[in-house]
């Protein structure tokens, strides 16, 4: 890329709007924390001229198209009469990516009640929907079930062809298919057919087919093999990478050097690191990125042939850092940018200690704490740039940088106010056997809640193989506990992935046993230091997190008050018996779930529990909950359920459920938890 110089001057577009100030920080209102964002979501063309973004208002949602040199003009809005839009992409300078869903009761037997997902494909003024792959009438209603639950998903926009993408089908006998498909027409041509067992495809940067996982089972276990396309067509392995050792290799992309492709792998070692992968050769190159506490994980490529020379040329490298998606920029030209919008947005670093759980070493380093940057859209020169700035009580703040101006679009939520939401910290505490685990602790603003000792609410993730970052969080639990003078923790407990090897299968066989000894490690260290206020301590979680909060309504000598289990599994034996029925996920992550299931102990509640559960989950079942509370309530103990509907695995269909179930949660930790409140 040329040099680039970066004047930013700021200046507010006709998009955004905003609120003054009180003096004194203000609490959200459950309907404030419930709405849809005013904006979000933005994209830009890939020649620069336009950008798209999610328009909310009440319980509608639209897509707003605008011109970037007429952001003063209104724009373009494209809505859906029957479907909800839930997001948008460009995919061409004139076509436009949309994500739809609406529920929908499928009748097999019994009603399923579960969620229509589709994807559709629409130019700028939304005159001309189309799916990228129109599927065949269903004839059965296991078929019509299976639609309705899949999509075809969109594998390459093929920046350098401008009618052409590449798209995999996910439905009937042709699923895995990938084909490519002419925006001209909406004609297709079938590419790549698939197999058994693979997992996914990677394009090199001429949009060609050149890798694939696979997944299998031999003599030592269950593997994920990496392929490549030999030049005769034929797929050839080249690696295995074997589940039960947490050993994860795999092809992330290619260099502008066909013959050399970008591996990341953790294989004799905690953490993942990425290398150049020499493919005729068969052999690892010098690695290319390797973070000493985090999983190094993108290799961020110029794929615009309209940059010339460098066409390729790296730019940066993303590794799974606080926030989750950090990224290095290597290019000199993304590094000016960078420093040019932090400069002019006051982006500071603060001074951040990090412990590597797999020994307990540890580093000071700089780094954005409060908010950071991402870069979601950019033109090959740089003249034009979309991005957003947010943090843990930041909510997000959209901008466009075009011709040496900054713009700020919009902030996807003005009507709240960030001081109410505390601020949030990345903590490293022990647990009982000597294993640092990570945390981000988040502490309500002093002078809307006093210094403390405070309520508080340990918050474990779901999962259990998902970790949690330090942006801002869309559920709104955090900001909720948060701006009612709630400490909240959200520990990184043993059976978290992305913080190693180490911590991630120090997890395994240890549900409600070790797993949940440090979430109340965690309780403990919070009361130590004089956060926590003792006998002020609940737990709340959802998915996994509801099945930690299970645990702990059920475990002897707790240290909660109370505790919230959202869509909560409370039988380990008979979920994962419906989960894992092929061979491959048997192998892989069954032998891990094993421990305390709570349904053999609902009789001996320890202490107030609220259950909620959305009647259209699919991924836990709701009789999860029915059987705990079931139980529970027959021994008489103090437990309260609350059934959602409209309510998926999380997924709230109206902003009126989405106020519901927050409601139910700020009301059970500030009236009830067993009486008078947390």
């Amino acid at each position: 890329m040329k040099k680039t110089c970066f004047l930013l001057m700021a200046i507010v577009s006709p998009l955004a709007s905003g609120h003054i100030q009180a003096a004194a920080p203000v609490r959200p209102t459950i309907e404030q924390l419930a709405a849809y964002p005013e904006y979000a979501g933005f994209t830009l063309s890939p020649d620069g001229l336009h950008i798209a973004a999610l328009r909310g208002s009440g319980e509608d949602r639209t897509i707003a198209v605008w011109k970037t040199d007429e952001l003063d003009k209104a724009p373009t809005l494209i809505g859906s009469s029957s479907m909800k839009i839930g997001g948008v992409q460009f995919i061409k300078n004139d076509r436009l990516a949309v994500s739809l869903s609406q529920p929908i009761d499928l009748r097999i037997g019994e009603v399923t009640k579960t969620f229509l997902s589709k994807l559709m494909i629409t130019d700028l003024e939304g005159r001309d929907w189309k799916e990228p792959l129109p599927q065949p009438r269903a004839n059965t209603r296991a078929m019509e079930l299976v639609q309705a639950m899949s999509s075809a998903t969109v594998l390459d926009t093929l920046p350098n062809d401008p009618h052409h993408i590449l798209v995999v089908n996910n439905v009937g006998s042709s699923a895995g298919d990938v084909y490519r498909v002419d925006l001209r027409n909406y004609r297709s041509e079938r590419i790549q057919m698939s197999e058994e067992q693979v997992a996914g495809y990677v394009t090199d940067l001429e949009g060609e087919l050149r890798a694939r996982l696979k997944q299998g089972i031999d003599g030592t276990g269950a593997y994920i093999s990496a392929e490549f396309r030999n030049p005769s067509g034929r797929w050839d392995e080249h690696f295995r990478s074997y589940v039960k050792n947490r050993d994860q290799t795999q092809i992330i992309g290619f260099s502008n050097d066909a013959n050399v492709a970008f591996v990341s792998s953790n294989e004799g070692q905690d953490k993942e690191a990425i290398y150049e992968y020499d493919i005729a050769a068969r052999e690892r190159k010098e690695v290319l990125f390797r973070h000493r506490f985090f999983n190094a994980n993108r290799v961020l490529v110029n794929r615009y042939k309209e940059a010339g020379e460098n066409f390729g040329q790296i730019l940066g490298l993303g590794y799974e850092g606080p926030r989750g998606d950090d990224v290095e920029w290597t290019d000199p030209s993304m590094q000016a940018l960078d420093a040019g919008l932090r400069n002019a947005l006051g982006i500071t670093a603060e001074r951040l200690r990090l412990v590597d759980p797999a020994n307990g070493q540890s580093a000071t380093i700089e780094y954005p704490v409060q908010k950071n940057i991402t870069i979601s859209g950019f033109t090959p020169d740089l003249s034009t740039v979309v991005f957003s700035v947010d943090g843990a009580a930041v909510p997000p703040e959209h901008y466009l940088f075009r011709n040496g101006q900054l713009s700020l679009l919009a902030k996807s939520f003005p009507d709240i106010d960030p001081r109410s939401l505390g601020r949030t910290e990345l903590v490293y505490y022990k647990a009982r056997d000597g294993l640092d685990i990570p945390a981000f602790l988040t502490r309500p603003d002093a002078e809307l809640c006093g210094a403390g000792p405070l309520p508080t609410v340990i918050h474990p993730h779901g999962g259990p193989w998902a970790r949690d970052t330090m942006d801002f969080d869309g559920s709104m639990w955090v900001p909720l506990m948060a701006s009612r003078c709630n400490v909240v923790l959200r520990p990184q407990f043993r059976g978290s992935e992305g913080w190693g090897r180490k911590l991630w299968m120090a997890g395994d066989a240890e549900w409600g046993q070790k797993m949940q000894d440090d979430k109340d490690d965690g309780a403990k260290w919070l009361t130590e230091q004089g956060i926590a206020r003792p006998g002020h301590i609940a737990m709340f979680g959802f998915s996994y997190g509801g099945y930690s909060a299970f645990a702990a309504s059920v475990r002897p000598n707790g240290l909660y008050k109370c505790a919230i289990a959202g869509a909560g599994v409370s039988d380990i034996k008979r979920i994962w018996a419906r989960f894992f029925t092929n061979p491959f996920f048997r192998q892989a992550q069954a032998p891990t779930v094993e421990g305390l299931s709570p349904l053999d102990r609902a009789a001996e509640m320890q202490i107030p529990l609220m259950v909620y559960h959305g009647e259209r989950d699919q991924t836990v079942p709701l009789e999860q909950s029915i059987w705990f509370v079931n139980k529970a309530k027959a021994a008489g103990k103090p437990v309260v359920y609350h059934q959602l509907a409209d309510y998926g695995h999380g997924p709230a269909w109206t902003r009126a459920i989405f106020a519901e179930q927050l409601g139910l949660i700020d009301d059970y930790l500030s009236q009830d938890c067993g009486g008078g409140g947390l």
